[in-house]
């Protein structure tokens, strides 16, 4: 049974940073597109960040260029995603995604899901 697990969130304030790992026990773990995704309270799931199954090609949201940082290990099995900067309204449950194909945008397209890690942004 695939499992993905996410750690490193927590509580830091305005302009720090935090590193988010997740792992991922999918025997194809090098085929598969990898996204963190958030969703913040009363608001919806959207993508912060996705990256292709060769750490190549990466996809940000718009409001995190710049200060988040997406990659993977391949033979870790891990995807990490580095946020600097931090603001307030960074503050969500962020999950791990795994997606059985090259590349994935879209919340639909992925297949294996983590449980969330808190990452709450004080002012």
């Amino acid at each position: 049974q695939v499992q993905v697990v996410e750690s490193g969130g927590g509580l830091v304030q305005a302009g720090g940073s935090l590193r988010l790992s997740c792992a991922a026990s999918v025997r194809t773990f090098s085929n598969c597109a990898m996204g963190w995704f958030r969703r913040a309270p009363g608001k919806e799931r959207v993508l912060v960040a996705a990256v292709d199954k060769s750490g190549g090609s990466t996809y940000y949201a718009d409001s995190v260029k710049g200060r988040f940082t997406i990659s993977r290990d391949n033979a870790k099995n891990t995807v990490y995603l580095q946020m600097n900067s931090l603001k307030p309204e960074d503050t969500a449950v962020y999950y791990c995604a795994a997606a059985e194909r090259p590349i994935a945008v879209l919340p639909t397209r992925y297949d294996y899901w983590g449980q969330g890690t808190q990452v709450t942004v004080s002012s």
